[in-house]
């Protein structure tokens, strides 16, 4: 498939992503993010006080909050993901939660300027749609994919969709500069991504 045809491809399935998630019911989605948070990330095998990027959910996606609020209490360092520029990498500033933040571009929230930079061992990826291959579709800045890269090409690092797990597709369609999951973690548990 061509470049055009791959990012025509990718609207069109972002459009009906979103279309999706929005469906659903708002049981599933307190359910689903309590069942997350029970999950923790303890699987993985990277204990506390391993370091991890979260996000703060927004709209209708997969509440992050129980999640974050599990890992805090386990140990884990926290931070959050702050954007530095339309093409650069994100970076990632620690965070706690009940921490006094700043809302930016989008409605996003990020921690203080003041808060430390923090090099995440796991990285927690928002996400529209997801394949078992572990590509991903997302809003369509390029932030997480050129993130990944960088942190990548420094140390290993593990990449983790949070997602519900209707937003599982058969295929993402992916350019070179795409980023792979390692994981999703869904309400009915962790999907090893395969390539």
């Amino acid at each position: 498939m061509q470049h055009d045809a791959i990012v025509t491809a990718k609207v069109i399935l972002r459009e009906a992503a979103k279309a999706r998630r929005s469906e659903l019911a708002e049981s599933r989605r307190r359910e689903g993010a309590g069942l997350v948070a029970e999950r923790g990330l303890s699987w993985l095998g990277l204990s506390a006080p391993a370091a991890v990027s979260a996000f703060r959910s927004f709209g209708d996606e997969l509440d992050s909050g129980p999640l974050l609020a599990r890992l805090a209490a386990d140990g884990y360092r926290l931070a959050l993901p702050v954007m530095q520029g339309k093409t650069k990498p994100l970076l990632f500033r620690a965070w706690a939660p009940g921490d006094a933040m700043r809302t930016v571009q989008w409605g996003i929230e990020e921690p203080l300027v003041t808060a430390s930079e923090i090099v995440p061992d796991i990285l927690l990826v928002p996400l529209l749609a997801f394949d078992r291959r572990g590509y991903r579709l997302g809003y369509g800045g390029g932030y997480y994919d050129r993130t990944l890269a960088a942190l990548r090409a420094d140390r290993p690092v593990v990449a983790v969709g949070l997602a519900f797990s209707e937003q599982e597709v058969d295929a993402v369609p992916y350019l070179d500069y795409d980023q792979r999951l390692d994981w999703v973690l869904t309400p009915r548990g962790p999907v090893q991504c395969q390539s």
